[in-house]
């Protein structure tokens, strides 16, 4: 992102930097055949994706529908969505025959999905996780599909190995991760079986400055609260940056499925992260423990970036917009990553 912002005014310049499409992307949408479905726009990366594919489309000068898919239980979202010019559908993915109803759309972006709260009812989690993924899988055959997944798929690491490539065995820990492998291998078995062209989009963890593993810490330090450094370190990624990427990934849909990587291209300590964020906030800074841990979901995303370039917005960058967003009573959608938890329990 050239000529980046000292600071973020409010949320109405925040979401239209996150919906900002590169110029790699616009040149996409000239000659990307079809029009564009994103399903569970609802949640909080959806609506600045959505705008982002919109954006590119009407920069590119050419016609294609957006349409955003979800359940839509709060309506006022829905019409804020609808008045940007992406089409809504109000969509159960669980409810097959609402699925069937689905505009056959060429080119889809699958972001539903359910983590918080799987502890006590991992049933739902696993349905979600799987089961809509393969509704999802059975209706669009003949689309490219690229599939929001996760990098808790892989092992946990320490910062020393660098993170996990696309080549590491995936070994996830606890339900919620388990269910994340389920939902990658229902869509590699429709590449293989049905031939439809696939990316799975591991993310991890994307920063929006009203949630994000960064605005967790600045909060915890604005409360006075200890900073929990129960994992070592981590890597995030603007989500302006992921928003691009993901849309880009259509490209990269194939049969096998591809995968790869979303995330910076730093490795930060959780302790170095709180304590620029405690310098620039003014704040004392405590620890929940004497010495950080040392496994963590870390991600090499190399692929990403020889593919796409590397992110447009670094780490320092993103450390000083967190702390003038919360030192200026930034809005929060109070939507904790739970980035301390290391034991798969969400």
């Amino acid at each position: 992102m050239t000529g980046l912002a000292d600071t973020i005014r409010d949320e109405e310049h925040l979401d239209d930097l996150l919906s900002r499409p590169s110029p790699e992307l616009v040149d996409l949408m000239r000659h990307l055949d079809g029009d564009i479905i994103i399903l569970g726009i609802a949640g909080k990366i959806g609506v600045s994706l959505g705008r982002c594919a919109l954006n590119a489309i009407r920069q590119a000068g050419v016609h294609k529908r957006v349409y955003g898919v979800a359940r839509f239980s709060k309506p006022a979202l829905r019409d804020k969505i609808a008045s940007y010019g992406i089409e809504t559908i109000a969509c159960d993915l669980l409810d097959r025959d609402a699925i069937a109803a689905l505009p056959p759309v060429a080119n889809v972006i699958f972001m539903a999905g359910r983590k918080f709260g799987t502890d006590g009812r991992e049933d739902l989690t696993w349905v979600m996780n799987t089961v809509v993924a393969d509704n999802v899988a059975r209706h669009f055959p003949s689309s490219r599909i690229v599939a929001f997944s996760t990098g808790c798929v892989y092992p946990l690491v320490t910062a020393a190995t660098g993170g996990c490539d696309e080549q590491v065995t995936p070994a996830p820990v606890g339900e919620y991760a388990q269910s994340c492998l389920g939902r990658e291998r229902i869509f590699q078995y429709a590449a293989l079986t049905y031939g439809t062209k696939i990316t799975l989009f591991r993310l991890n963890y994307a920063i929006d400055l009203r949630y994000g593993v960064l605005h967790d810490i600045g909060r915890a330090i604005l409360a006075g609260d200890e900073v929990d450094n129960s994992v070592g370190h981590f890597n995030v990624i603007w989500q302006g940056d992921a928003n691009n990427v993901a849309l880009r990934a259509l490209e990269l849909a194939a049969s096998p499925a591809a995968i790869i990587n979303v995330t910076g291209s730093e490795t930060i300590a959780i302790e170095d992260a709180a304590r620029a964020l405690a310098k620039l906030l003014g704040k004392p800074l405590r620890f929940r423990h004497q010495r950080s841990g040392e496994a963590a979901y870390l991600s090499d995303a190399s692929r990403m970036s020889a593919l796409f370039g590397p992110p447009t917005v670094p780490l320092e960058r993103l450390i000083a917009w967190q702390a003038d967003w919360l030192r200026k009573g930034g809005a929060s959608l109070d939507k904790p990553t739970h980035f301390q938890v290391n034991d798969g329990k969400y």
